[in-house]
């Protein structure tokens, strides 16, 4: 058996029922609960959504980082959004959110910490949408 720790996630804009393409994603580790964090990788949402290449935990990780700048995804798709026509207008005219957004997002990043465990995998999926998110440890 190996003590090797992966991670991989994916992103679902549950906003729009698609993937959320071209996120920046950054893998940060620490060594305790009370240790600075070091950047370990880095990457970006392929056409699925998904983060596949992100590299193997260091043998001391205790804790991971995931931090999503979904700030620019969702102010690319408030541009994209306002140049849909009829349909998208009508699409967000039934939405209960609010008609406006000052920056695109109002969470301009998104920060999940995880304990890791020697030999685990940890898949961490996130559901996003303009105004929430919800994660959790997936398969």
């Amino acid at each position: 058996m190996t003590d090797t720790v992966t991670v991989s996630t994916h992103i679902l804009d549950t906003s729009i029922g698609r993937p959320a393409r071209g996120i920046a994603v950054e893998l940060a580790v620490r060594t305790a609960a009370h240790a600075e964090w070091t950047v370990h990788g880095a990457s970006a949402t392929d056409a699925d959504g998904r983060c596949k290449d992100l590299p193997a935990l260091p043998a001391d990780t205790a804790h991971a980082r995931l931090r999503f700048g979904t700030g620019p995804y969702f102010t690319h798709q408030h541009h994209a959004s306002g140049r849909q026509g009829q349909q998208g207008q009508q699409a967000e005219e039934q939405q209960d959110a609010p008609r406006t957004r000052d920056s695109g997002a109002f969470f301009p990043e998104v920060a999940i910490v995880f304990a890791v465990e020697p030999g685990e995998h940890y898949h961490v999926p996130l559901l996003l949408n303009p105004f929430g998110y919800s994660v959790y440890r997936g398969s």
